[in-house]
This record gives C-alpha cells, structure tokens and sequence, in this order.
C-alpha cells in the first residue's frame, strides 16, 4: 500500500525506477546482469594483457623521444632494453672478482633474448665491473630475474645488481602486475568492514559488494576491449586506480540508495513501491554525481600525456558501470531479498514517517550539527576558509617535477642499488645515454656537435640504417637528475643547428623532460576545462547559478588545502623527493570531480527540502538526513583510496594518500560546516536567478511528503 490512497500521476523518472523494481521486471533485471556477466566473462580477467608500461609509451606522438624511439627501430630487427649488471668491491676487485664476472659474461649471452654481450668493463678507481646486456622486450623481465640468479652468487664481499632501463621497467612491472590482485582485496576488505559497521547487518553488506565487483568485472572487459581495438593506452597505475575508483563510488552511490530505500521502506508497506520511490528521489543525484566525474575524467583525453589521455576513458568506464550497476542490479537485488535483509535493524511501515520531522530524532548528531550551523553561519564559513586558506600555503613546497629511478619506490629494489653502485664508479650516465638520431650525410656534423655539449661525458661509435646515423652519448650526471635534463636541453639546440641533419635527442633523460614539459602543458589547458564543465552540470542539476558557483569554490579550496597539506607531509612525513609531473592533475581530476560529488548528495536534497520548507529550514533538514550517509560515503571513499598507501609505489602512494585526505576533508569540513554556512547566510539567493529564489513557501508549518515530488 502506498502512504496515500490517492496520488498525483506519476513522472516518466517514477515510471522508469518502477520498472527497475518492479514486481517482475526486477527478475528480468537480474537477468540482464547475468547475461553480461556470461558475456563478457572470459575478458574481465585479460586487462593486463593489454597494458604498456614503458615510459616511452605514454608520451604523444609528437615528442621527440617519441620519434626517436619509432626511428630507432630503423637499426635493430628487435626492440631491446639495455641490462647493466654492475660489480662491486670496496677494497677492490680481485682476480677471482674477474673470473666471476667474465664466466657470468659468457652466461648472460645464454639468457632468453640476450644480444650482443659487452664487458665486463672495469672502472677507472679499479672498485668495479660492469657487463652491458642488450635484452628483447618480450623476454627482458625473465631474464632480469634469471641475470639476478646468476650474478649474485659470487665470492665473499663482491656486490652485484642489475639495473639500467631493463632492470629498473622489470621491477616496475613485477610491482604492477601485483597491483589490481592486491587492490581488489584491500579494497574489497575495507569496503565489507565499513558496511558492517555502518549498516549493523551481517547481511545487508553483501548486496553492495556483489553489485560493485559486477561493476568493476564489466568495467574492466570495456576498457580491455578499448585497449585492444580502440588504441587506448592503459597501464598499471589507471588500471589500479580503476579498481579502487569502482570499489569506492560504487559504495558510495550504494550507500545514498540504500539510505533513501530505508527511509521509504518506513513510508510504504511495498518494498518494491518504496524502492521506486528511493530510486525516483535519489537517482538524480547519484547521476549527476557520475556524469560529474565521468565528463571531468573524459576531459583527460585532451592531455598530450598518452598515459594522462588513457586514465580518462579507463576511469571513466569504471564510473558509468558503477552507476549502472548501482540504478538498476543494486535496486533489483534489494528488492529481491527483501526487509530482512536489514536485519536485525529492519524498517517498518510506520505512518509518523510521513511528516519530514520525524526522521530529526534519528539523526541527532546530524540534527545538532546543522542547528550549530544556523546559530553562526557567517562566523563559521570565516573560519573554516581561513584554516582551508592556512593549509593550502604548503603548496609552495610540493616539487611536482618528477622523481628520480630511485625516488620512484618506496623501498630499493636491485635495479635502484645498482644505479647507485654504477654512479660511484662510471660516468653517472652510463646505461643510460642520451640516443642522437639524424641524417647520415652530417654524420661528421652531429658527432662534433654532441661531443661539443657541455654535460657529455663520451660518445660512442656511430651505427648507421637507411640513411640515418645514431649516436649513443653518457651523460656525466645521472640520467634521472635535472643537471641530465639540462644537459639534454643543451644536446638538442647543438643538434637542432646542425645544417640539414633534422636530429633529434632521446633516451631515457629525454624521455623524462618531455614528460615534464607534456605535464606542464596539460596542467594550465585541462584544469580550466574540467571547471567549465563540471560547473554547467551543476546548474543544469540545480537550476540556478549562485549554488554551483558556492559548490566549485569551496571544492577547489578544499583541493588547494589538500594539496598544500599533502606537499607537506610528502616531504616531512613520508620523506620522498617529490611527486610525479603528472600528479598534480589527475590529484585535481579525482579530489574536485569527488569533492563535488557529496557537495551534489548534499545540496540536491536540500534544493528539494526548499521547495517545502524554505532554503534556510531545507538546510537544515537537507544537512540532518544526508550528514550520516554521506559521511559514511567519504569514509568509504577515503579508506578505499588509503589502501594505495601499501603500494611500494611512490606515484600511487601520493595519489591514494591525496585522494583520502582530500576526501575526508570535503566531507567533514566543506560538506558539512563551509558550504550549508555559507547557504544559510545567503539564504535564497542561493538558487538566483531560479524560480526557488523569489518563492518561499507560505507557511512553515510542517506538511505531508509529497509522494512523487
């Protein structure tokens, strides 16, 4: 039975969220989910197939690294990556140190993919070897692995690693391909601990959780199809952050539902009528939501970053599959199992339920937060912006312009050892040269030029292939430093002059600044476009102008402070060196499109409580009904993100640890004291130049819900 025995006609919205729930439908529903589950089964588990985690991948085409890694091809039949194993000694390498390292020479040109060997090559201080071994790439992982086996069981006292760009992209990889088993767990661990907690059913939690693994299972067959036929870059950092983005907003649009479906369940003796009415009132905030961060993520695709470009479509697939499954399996699964799936906590039908005040009591905490709000608005949004204001001077120290090899981990795997061992005792560069490629008729020309480069330690011989000529030049400084990048800034103007060569520089350092430079450029082009259109969907979801402008700059204050926050503790708590280029972006991408996402639970339900009781008392309801959810929601949010802080990376450390402050700090701070303040002080004038702006209700004596609203 319905609250009422008489309704108005019901909104096409209402038809459609009927159906969804309906008494038959939501079998047919649960079918379709099955059907795309069988389907699209036997790809959910072949998104690592498809990633690319090489540097030189990421880049747009037209980088010049870029070019000069497609022009290298040109002078080898294989793609290589160049395996540096490096001896040491401190006292000095002995005899027996040479035997050991001239039988793994021999070895090594055994290994699966193994080139043309070189060494073992002494240092000039007499304290270390090295041994140059050109890897295939489709076998250069194994075989790091078994170059390891073999070069450390030498005599007492002898050292050895194996780095270079082969042994540092070999553990690289091995971290990544570990990532989306590790994530799935965390997350999905912490996700099922917080429902218990927050619903109190031992029950109720598993309906959430199937529907956000369908979720994730669906999102990662659409973008594996993309990677494989639509030329869409995807690595092991989008993929990760696919996992924990599903697992999080999928939990949270649960949430919102789940609380709404509550509510109406003490509203009508239907299950399935009270869930059309919990879909019907809470789905156009969980789609704004989504089509928020969706249209924000797929902003990314104007990046000339190819791995800033990829997490768009990758992240955004993740966020409409879990607005799908959480519309339509969600609602249905619920409908299906029914009231006892609240249990022990099941809701009643209880007539009281229909007047709005009486669910004031069952949020007292909430209830006394938004009286708190209304005594001192002006008071508490001054404070709350100075203290936002405070943390966001940290960001002068964050140093957002990349990380060394050895600042890219947590810890030091072998590959970071043994660029510090070759440091000591080569020319810093080394295993790492900057790759000079150009027209074979100024071969002369280009050697003078780069060995006339400040920054060069030596140049090897020149090797030529269809017209062109490469050379191979050592950097004196290590190739991840800035002094390198200077140096490669330094190699490109003496190149570039060179009459009729058309030269270009790349290499590991080159490949570095381009990232840097693409970052850069992506920062000041993207960022103002996400804006734009995360604003326009505000208003179109408000109709009006005055709250969205409130929403986006309280969001990008919170982002500021976040960040400001975070540069600090990056460099004074967890002690790292910097961050990525890219990560002030996708930090900003994630902490505004979410940020805003509980700005829109919020003040779509208080737009909807204005309509009843006026904008200031609708505040006031709107903060007390919504205040437990959608805090529960950051939480969620936030812990799921937080589980990338055990990564061993230091790119998704950063990127996980942001994300969960700025998170928790939308939802505790704006959504909760700056915003509803800031509302309350204008009052109505915050939904100008909208019809609600002139019409205040006539009385403010309490009515009776509307049923379709």
């Amino acid at each position: 039975m319905s609250r009422q025995s008489t309704a108005p006609p019901r909104a096409w919205a209402h038809r459609v969220a009927g159906l969804i729930a309906g008494r038959r439908t939501k079998w047919a529903v649960l079918a379709l989910w099955i059907v795309l589950l069988v389907a699209l089964g036997p790809l959910m588990g072949r998104l690592g197939d498809v990633e690319e985690n090489d540097a030189a991948s990421w880049l747009p085409e037209g980088a010049e690294s870029t070019q000069v890694v497609e022009l290298e091809e040109q002078f080898r039949t294989d793609e290589t990556a160049l395996a540096v194993v490096i001896y040491e000694r401190a006292g000095g390498i002995t005899a027996e140190d040479r035997a050991k390292a001239a039988s793994d020479a021999a070895a090594l040109q055994n290994l699966p993919g193994a080139q043309k060997v070189q060494g073992p090559i002494p240092s000039e201080d007499g304290k270390a070897l090295q041994t140059l071994v050109p890897l295939t790439d489709e076998d250069f992982v194994k075989a790091v692995d078994e170059a390891r086996d073999l070069v450390q069981r030498g005599p007492p006292g002898l050292s050895a690693h194996v780095t270079g760009p082969a042994g540092g992209a070999a553990d690289q990889i091995k971290v990544f391909d570990t990532i989306d088993g590790f994530l799935l767990m965390a997350a999905g661990s912490v996700v099922i601990v917080l429902l218990l907690i927050i619903y109190r059913s031992p029950m109720l939690w598993f309906v959430p959780v199937l529907s956000a693994l369908f979720a994730l299972g669906l999102a990662q067959a659409f973008v594996y199809l993309l990677a494989k036929y639509g030329d869409l870059t995807v690595n092991g950092q989008s993929a990760g952050i696919l996992t924990v983005l599903v697992f999080g907003v999928a939990t949270d649009y649960a949430l919102l539902l789940v609380a709404r479906y509550r509510e109406e369940l003490h509203r009508h003796e239907d299950r399935h009528e009270a869930m059309a009415y919990a879909l019907h009132r809470a789905a156009p905030a969980i789609i704004a939501s989504a089509a928020t961060v969706a249209a924000g993520l797929l902003c990314l695709t104007l990046a000339e970053m190819n791995s800033t470009a990829g997490m768009g479509p990758v992240a955004a697939a993740g966020i409409l599959t879990a607005l799908a499954a959480m519309t339509t399996l969600l609602p249905a699964l619920l409908v299906i199992c029914g009231r006892w799936l609240f249990w022990p906590l099941i809701p009643r039908y209880d007539a009281k339920y229909l007047r709005p005040e009486a669910y004031d009591a069952e949020h007292g905490i909430w209830s006394r937060v938004a009286a708190f709000v209304s005594r001192r608005p002006r008071a508490l949004w001054a404070a709350t912006m100075l203290g936002l204001v405070v943390l966001s001077l940290g960001l002068g120290s964050l140093k957002a312009d990349g990380l060394t090899e050895a600042g890219m981990f947590t810890g030091r795997p072998d590959s970071v050892k043994g660029m510090e061992a070759v440091a000591r005792h080569y020319p810093a560069g080394s295993g790492s040269p900057a790759v000079v490629i150009g027209s074979a008729s100024a071969s002369d020309e280009i050697a003078a030029a780069v060995r006339g480069t400040p920054g060069v330690a030596e140049v090897g011989p020149p090797a030529t292939a269809d017209g062109l000529v490469k050379y191979e030049a050592t950097l004196k400084d290590p190739a991840d430093s800035a002094a390198a990048r200077t140096t490669v800034d330094r190699l490109r103007d003496a190149v570039h002059d060179v009459p009729s060569a058309d030269a270009k520089v790349g290499g590991t350092t080159a490949t570095n600044l381009d990232v840097e430079r693409a970052s850069e450029r992506d920062n000041l082009v993207i960022i103002p476009i996400v804006l734009g259109v995360v604003f326009l969907i505000l208003v179109a979801l408000l109709r009006a102008l005055v709250a969205p402008l409130l929403m986006m700059g309280t969001v990008v204050l919170s982002f500021l402070a976040s960040l400001g926050a975070c540069a600090l503790i990056f460099e004074h708590g967890f002690g790292f060196e910097g961050a990525d280029p890219g990560f002030p972006l996708l930090a900003f991408i994630f902490l505004v499109a979410l940020g805003v996402d509980y700005n829109i639970f919020l003040m779509h339900r208080v737009r909807e409580e204005s309509q009843v009781l006026g904008t200031r008392r609708g505040i006031q309801r709107g903060l007390t009904v919504t205040g437990g959810v959608i805090t529960s929601a950051g939480l969620v949010l936030a812990a799921t993100f937080a589980s990338m802080v055990t990564l061993p990376l230091v790119f998704m450390v950063e990127m996980g640890f942001a994300v969960a402050f700025g998170v928790l700090l939308d939802t505790f701070v704006v959504r909760s004291l700056l915003l509803p303040a800031l509302s309350h002080d204008l009052g109505s004038r915050i939904w100008a130049p909208g019809r609600l702006a002139k019409e205040e209700p006539a009385s403010d004596q309490p009515k009776v819900l509307d049923p379709v609203g």
